[in-house]
C-alpha cells in the first residue's frame, strides 16, 4: 500500500467511530469473527482498546491485521483503523 493510498484511508476513517471494543478478554475468536464480517462488509473499521485491556492499541492492530490478512491505516491513542479490500464477487 502506497502512502498516498494510506493518507485517503486515514481521511476516510476520521468521520468513523469504532464499532468494535477490546477489553479484558483482549482478541479472542468472537472478535476476530466479528472483525472478519465487519472488514468483509465495510473495507475500513475502526476499532477502540479499552482500558481493561492488557494489550496496546499497536499491539492489537498488528496482532487483528496479521490474522485477518488486514493492514493497519493508523494507531492514534487507544484506536486504531483496519483495511482489507473487498473480495470480487464472481
Amino acid at each position: 500500500m502506497t502512502g498516498a493510498e494510506r493518507a485517503v484511508f486515514r481521511k476516510e476513517a476520521n468521520t468513523l467511530k469504532p464499532i468494535i471494543q477490546i477489553g479484558k478478554e483482549d482478541i479472542g475468536e468472537n472478535l476476530i469473527k466479528t472483525a472478519d464480517e465487519a472488514l468483509a462488509k465495510r473495507e475500513l473499521i475502526k476499532l477502540a482498546v479499552l482500558e481493561t485491556s492488557t494489550l496496546s492499541a499497536k499491539e492489537a492492530a498488528n496482532a487483528l491485521a496479521e490474522t485477518l490478512g488486514a493492514d493497519v491505516i493508523q494507531c492514534i491513542g487507544r484506536k486504531f483503523v483496519l483495511y482489507r479490500k473487498k473480495p470480487e464477487d464472481k
